[in-house]
């Protein structure tokens, strides 16, 4: 019994993360949500690609990846170039711009992050970090399975 309640416990605590995301989502400028900062860090991460495999690391349908990638493009943050290897494809790359808001974006969450966690150890940040990035490995890749 001790055992389920620990993880109810642990399912309500984590399911009130989405009151820190929403507060996050704040701090972000009108013009580049959630959604495309989405596309513009995994573009920085995972370097130049496909709309499908950004639509697969986003873990959303091609038509929502889509819409994001549009808004990004209509804001000069990516550039849509010829794919060589596939001439009917193309190829998704971050440009200059797109490097600034990326740059904008760790600006703002950071100092939100500072604002609201100033009275928490540098220990506890960090024990924090290492239990989030834990917990995210456990779950592996969640892209693939549904429940």
């Amino acid at each position: 019994m001790a055992t389920r309640n620990r993880y109810e416990d642990l399912a309500r605590s984590v399911s009130a993360i989405g009151a820190v995301k929403r507060g996050l989502a704040r701090v972000l400028p009108v013009e580049c949500q959630g959604g495309s900062a989405a596309v513009l860090a995994l573009v920085k991460h995972h370097g130049d690609m496909r709309m499908s495999r950004l639509a697969e690391l986003m873990a959303v349908d091609m038509s929502v990846c889509s819409r994001h990638v549009a808004h990004t493009v209509e804001h000069g943050w990516i550039e849509r170039l010829p794919d060589p290897d596939d001439k009917r494809s193309r190829i998704l790359r971050l440009t200059e711009p797109g490097h600034a808001m990326l740059d904008e974006l760790d600006r703002r969450v950071t100092e939100a992050f500072s604002r609201n966690l100033a009275e928490w150890s540098d220990d506890d940040v960090v024990l924090l970090t290492h239990l989030l990035a834990r917990l995210r490995d456990s779950f592996g890749d969640c892209r693939a399975h549904h429940a």
